[in-house]
């Protein structure tokens, strides 16, 4: 088994859309992602998943001459912000591929990204 971590961005277009819908509009919104923790739920595959608060309340950090540095987000030059995530164990990247198709933001509101977890327990961690 590998894990694959399904990342979810959104950007200025659908976050302007989301905040447009009404209550009952974003109850059904969400239920691609009832029917994707349920598949995962049953497959034994799904390990952690979480949506983000919005970018405005992101802090970059960094080491500058021995002093760490903070940025207030939201990031300008960055039009996808991070807006959740899904850690999964699956036996293949298409495997992963097939959950990350079940997000809504993949059918165009967003962008789904697939990454392969790095497994570094050779190195003691």
């Amino acid at each position: 088994m590998v894990k694959f971590l399904i990342l979810i961005y959104d950007n200025p277009a659908s976050r302007e859309l989301w905040s447009q819908l009404t209550e009952e509009q974003r109850r059904e919104g969400v239920q691609g992602y009832r029917a994707l923790n349920a598949a995962l739920e049953a497959s034994g595959e799904g390990i952690v998943n979480q949506a983000l608060a919005d970018a405005d309340q992101t802090k970059q950090v960094t080491i500058r001459d021995g002093r760490v540095v903070t940025t207030d987000g939201p990031f300008a030059e960055v039009k996808e912000q991070l807006a959740g995530f899904y850690l999964v164990e699956t036996e293949t990247l298409d495997r992963a591929v097939e959950y990350a198709a079940m997000i809504p933001e993949a059918s165009g509101f967003g962008i789904v990204e697939v990454r392969p977890v790095m497994d570094l327990s050779a190195l003691g961690l």
